[in-house]
C-alpha cells in the first residue's frame, strides 16, 4: 500500500545534499511523519467531536498544521499549488517559524506524558536537515500519501518504519545501537510472557523495539475496552540518552498503536540507585542495554559497585529497578560472565545472590551486525538466590551477517526447550554449587558438545603428503612417455 511512497521517499532524501547517511533519513523522515500523523489524528478527534456534538480544540494553531502549510488543498482535493510554500520560502517558514512554534510546547504541556509535550521534546531535539525547498516539498508531497486511519495503514507503516530502523541499524557501528534484532526480542519476551496489567521498563530504549513489541505482544485477542486503556497509557515506560534515539523510539511508538508513549529523553544512570522506592520499581524488565561506553566518575557514584563500562552500570539499575518476583531479560557482553576484574566479580556475586538467574542464551557472533563482540542474554527472576542456571547455545548453522541475519525459526528450539529446561546437546546446566566463590565464573562452556576429532600428528600429515606427491610425480612421468 504505502512501500512505494517510502521508497519514493528516501530517493528525495538520497539526493538531498543535507542528508548524507541512513541515520539522517530515518531522522527527517520521523519529524515529516510525527507531523503528519499528528495531523490525522486531529482531523479524527475533530469528526468525533462534530458527531457527539461536541467542540472540539485543536492543538495547533491553524498556520502551523500539516493541512495549512505542507499539503494545503483544493475544493476537490488536489494540491494547492498557489499557497504551497516552495524553496527558500518552504525553508525559511520550516527553520524560523514552524520549529520554534512546536519546540514551545514543550513549556505549555501540562504534564510529560501528555501529546503536547512530546511534541516540544522532539522538536527541540532534532533539526531540518533539508537545504533545498524544493526536495523538501517533494518529500511533503510523498508524505501526504499516507494515512494512519486504520488499524491495517498503520501496521504497514510501522513495518515500513522498522525497515528503515533496521537499515539504520546496518549502516555500521552507530547506526547498530539504535537496533536490536527483532527475532531476538520476540524470544525474550516469549520466555519472560508479560501478562496484561504488569508495568514493563526498557531504561536504554533506543528504537523502542522492546517496547513495541511486548505491545504487539500484549494485544492479542479480544481486550477489554480498560485492558486497551492501561495498555496505552499505565503499561510501558522507556528512558533513552540520545537524542535521535529518542525521537525514533517516540515515532516506533505510534506508528505501533501508542498515542502518547511514555519514553523520558534522560541518561537513566544518573539516578541515584539509593533513592529507588518500591512504587518506582516494574514487573518486568526487558532491554540491551549499551556496551563499550565509559561514564564519568560522578556518575558511577550512583551505584554501589563502581565501573567505568556502562552496561555494567545498567545490570545493577535493571537489578534494583524490578520488584519482587519481577522477571528481566538483559543483552549484555558474554565476557561480563567471565571476566575477573573485581568489579564484574561482584555484580555476579550480586545477581546470583538478589536473583534467581535461570537462563543464559549463548547468540553467535553478528547477532548484532557492526557490534564487533559476541553478547549473551541474561534471564532472571528477583526475589530468590540462584541456584543452578540453564545455558542454550544457540547455533544457526551459518555465518551471522547482514544477508544471513537471525530469524524466528532459529529460535524457535531455544524457546521450546526452555519451557522445562531441557537438557540437549546445545543446553546444559551449571550448578551454583560448582561455581568457584572467589571468581563466580559463568563463563558458557557446553559439556554435552560432541567432540571435536582428535587433530592428526604433524609427521603423519607430512608423510601423507610426501605419498601424495610421489604418487603426482608417478602420473606426470607416465603421462610425459605417451607423448614421446
Amino acid at each position: 500500500m504505502f512501500e512505494q511512497t517510502f521508497r519514493n521517499l528516501d530517493d528525495v532524501l538520497w539526493k538531498e545534499a543535507g542528508c548524507t547517511t541512513e541515520l539522517d533519513y530515518t531522522e527527517q523522515t520521523s519529524w515529516l511523519l510525527f507531523l503528519k500523523y499528528l495531523d490525522d489524528l486531529e482531523y479524527e478527534r475533530a469528526i468525533e467531536a462534530e458527531l457527539l456534538g461536541k467542540p472540539y480544540t485543536f492543538l495547533l494553531e491553524e498556520a502551523y498544521r500539516w493541512s495549512s502549510w505542507a499539503a494545503p488543498k483544493q475544493a476537490n482535493g488536489e494540491l494547492d499549488h498557489d499557497n504551497a510554500l516552495i524553496g527558500d520560502d518552504l525553508i525559511d517558514f520550516v527553520n524560523h517559524k514552524l520549529f520554534p512554534y512546536l519546540q514551545g510546547f514543550k513549556q505549555r504541556a501540562s504534564s510529560p506524558n501528555t501529546i503536547e509535550y512530546k511534541i516540544g521534546e522532539i522538536f527541540g531535539e532534532i533539526k531540518n536537515k533539508f537545504q533545498s525547498g524544493y526536495s523538501l516539498r517533494d518529500a511533503l508531497e510523498y508524505i501526504d500519501e499516507l494515512r494512519f486511519g486504520s488499524q491495517e495503514e498503520k501496521h504497514e507503516l510501522s513495518h515500513l518504519y522498522e525497515a528503515k530502523i533496521k537499515n539504520m541499524g546496518n549502516a555500521g557501528r552507530n547506526g547498530g545501537e539504535y537496533y536490536t534484532p527483532r527475532p531476538l526480542i520476540r524470544a525474550m519476551i516469549q520466555v519472560v510472557r508479560p501478562q496484561l496489567g504488569e508495568t514493563i521498563y526498557d531504561g536504554a530504549c533506543g528504537s523502542a523495539g522492546f517496547l513495541c513489541e511486548s505491545y504487539e505482544y500484549l494485544r492479542r485477542g479480544q481486550l477489554t475496552t480498560q485492558q486497551l486503556e492501561d495498555l496505552q497509557t499505565r503499561t510501558f515506560t522507556g528512558k533513552e540518552k540520545k537524542s535521535l534515539a529518542y525521537v525514533i523510539g517516540i515515532m516506533n511508538m505510534i506508528l505501533h498503536g501508542i498515542d502518547a508513549p511514555n519514553i523520558v529523553h534522560t541518561n537513566t544512570l544518573t539516578e541515584n540507585l539509593s533513592d529507588v522506592q518500591d512504587k518506582n520499581r516494574f514487573d518486568v524488565i526487558l532491554a540491551n542495554p549499551p556496551f563499550g561506553g565509559k561514564e564519568r566518575k560522578e556518575v558511577q557514584q550512583n551505584f554501589p559497585i563502581k565501573t567505568g563500562e556502562t552496561a555494567f552500570l545498567f545490570l545493577q539499575h535493571f537489578i534494583k529497578m524490578l520488584r519482587q518476583g519481577g522477571r528481566a531479560a538483559v543483552v549484555i557482553k558474554n565476557t561480563f560472565l567471565s571476566n575477573s576484574d573485581n568489579a564484574s566479580r561482584a555484580i555476579r556475586r550480586e545477581l546470583l545472590s538478589s536473583c534467581n538467574l535461570h537462563t543464559v542464551l549463548d547468540c553467535p557472533g553478528g547477532t548484532f551486525i557492526g557490534a564487533g563482540v559476541k553478547t549473551v542474554v541474561l534471564f532472571f527472576e528477583k526475589g530468590q538466590p540462584t541456584e543452578k542456571v540453564w545455558y542454550y547455545q544457540l547455533d544457526p548453522g551459518r555465518n551471522m551477517g547482514k544477508t544471513h541475519p537471525l530469524n524466528d525459526d532459529d529460535l524457535k528450539e531455544f524457546v521450546e526447550l526452555q519451557a522445562t529446561f531441557a537438557e540437549t546437546e546445545k543446553s546444559w546446566f551449571l550448578d551454583l554449587e560448582d561455581v568457584d566463590p572467589e571468581t563466580f565464573d559463568l563463563s558458557v562452556k557446553n559439556p554435552n558438545a560432541p567432540e571435536e576429532a582428535p587433530l592428526r600428528d604433524p609427521q603423519e600429515i607430512m608423510d601423507e603428503i610426501a605419498a601424495l606427491d610421489a604418487e603426482s610425480a608417478g602420473i606426470l612421468a607416465g603421462i610425459g612417455g605417451m607423448l614421446r
